[in-house]
């Protein structure tokens, strides 16, 4: 009730959560990605472990989202306490519809009681207007940058957008910049003509003997992110999936009667 009284332009925020089940294949603890946006510029982020183990992706999503939660509960505090006035509900964007659906829907139940108290959290700011919750493709959620193993050619498309405020800038060349524009639009159209030059998978050294392994996948929004380059290489990053194990090369441990004995 002692928060001054908001002036000035208004500011709209968006946050962005995902969890990569079974990160780490040592405690097989999950990853928390999350990205706070305000008026579409990233102000924070967030890259953590998750500090239960969870054996379903329901669960580690859920945790992702209640703590995707209380970040934006903190943030909004923060900007009433700066005086800047904050444009209704914070729009809070997920990949796992299960989970966005389960904490939107008011009717709906919880069965699983280890997750129901993240269930309840997130349930609790959408039904008191603190958040609006949605689900977004994985191909489009920022924060799954966040959340996995990637180099950067596999996600320079998706960064693009966060590191420079104008999409139509983003031109093959800088000649194909507007008329009109000015002397610093033409230099970063230069620079991500030069970046992208840089971090096509097709230009980028895979070292002798190697060929580039990534695939294009188009996006369907037009004037956001145009295409997103999604790694196949499944040796380079392990998998997040239960019960994968990475071996080493030059040795087929399948062969070995240990490793059989341990499978069965």
């Amino acid at each position: 009730m002692d928060a001054p009284k908001p002036k000035g332009k208004s500011v709209t925020m968006t946050s962005f959560f995902d969890a990569n089940h079974y990160h780490d294949l040592i405690s097989g603890k999950s990853v928390t990605g999350i990205l706070h946006q305000l008026n579409k510029t990233p102000i924070d982020w967030y890259s953590k472990l998750q500090s239960t183990v969870e054996t379903a992706t329901f669960g580690s999503e859920h945790i992702a989202a209640r703590t995707c939660t209380e970040q934006v509960i903190d943030l909004r505090l923060t900007l009433r306490y700066l005086g800047s006035p904050i444009n209704g509900p914070t729009m809070v964007l997920g990949d796992n519809e299960l989970v966005i659906n389960s904490a939107a829907i008011p009717h709906s139940k919880m069965y699983k009681r280890w997750v129901a108290l993240s269930y309840h959290r997130v349930g609790y700011a959408v039904a008191a207007g603190i958040i609006n919750i949605h689900h977004i493709a994985g191909k489009k959620n920022l924060a799954d940058i966040l959340s996995k193993h990637w180099d950067l050619p596999s996600v320079w498309n998706m960064m693009k957008p966060l590191l420079f405020w104008n999409w139509k800038l983003m031109v093959p060349h800088a000649e194909g910049a507007e008329e009109g524009s000015t002397i610093e639009q033409k230099d970063v159209a230069e620079l991500v003509s030069k970046l992208d030059a840089k971090y096509d998978v097709k230009v980028t050294a895979q070292g002798k003997g190697q060929k580039s392994n990534h695939s294009l996948i188009e996006g369907s929004d037009k004037d956001t992110i145009s295409s997103v380059i999604q790694s196949t290489n499944q040796s380079r990053v392990p998998s997040s999936r239960p019960g994968t194990t990475v071996h080493p090369k030059g040795k087929d441990t399948r062969l070995d009667p240990e490793h059989k004995m341990g499978t069965k």
